[in-house]
């Protein structure tokens, strides 16, 4: 997976010590109802798409970058779904990180857009839709808290713009 250009001029100051980043999740639903997953090619987990947002970036650009990135598939960013921080990964190199991740109710600008989604990059091994009671069992914990936090959402949207939990 390509490392951002700057975690790697920071990492190289700071070694494989904590860094604490700014992520975004795309929980991406199209008009059937299915969710948008990439089969990691760092763990081989399903998972919502994700990444790291570059210095500066708006939060819902840099996510609709990512999925872009890593699906081919164009997104409205919708809602806000959950705020939540990770717990600290390390990385297979030693580095460490945890993340401050910003989660998002995303939907395909079409159904041409939605059927057209592919493995867009090298982080992906697969990507596909899925109907929220027939995930992958492999998915990824973050993800299916993740997919959890948007569908509290949908149900009571007008509890406010997001959850924190």
């Amino acid at each position: 997976m390509p490392i951002p250009e700057f975690v790697t001029a920071l990492r190289s100051r700071v070694g494989t010590d904590l860094l604490w980043m700014p992520g975004v999740s795309a929980i991406v639903v199209d008009d059937d109802g299915r969710v948008l997953l990439g089969q990691r090619a760092d763990s081989g987990q399903w998972a919502v798409i994700s990444g790291i947002l570059e210095p500066g970036e708006d939060p819902a650009v840099g996510l609709a970058r990512e999925v872009l990135e890593e699906t081919g598939v164009e997104v409205v960013v919708e809602a806000l779904v959950a705020v939540t921080v990770t717990e600290p990964v390390q990385y297979p190199n030693g580095d460490r990180s945890q993340y401050l991740d910003l989660a998002f109710l995303c939907r395909p600008t079409s159904p041409a857009v939605a059927a057209a989604a592919h493995v867009a990059d090298d982080e992906s091994l697969a990507v596909g839709w899925f109907a929220p009671d027939a995930l992958p069992a492999d998915v990824a914990r973050s993800s299916v808290q993740r997919l959890g936090h948007a569908t509290d959402w949908l149900a009571q949207p007008s509890d406010g713009p997001f959850f924190v939990r």
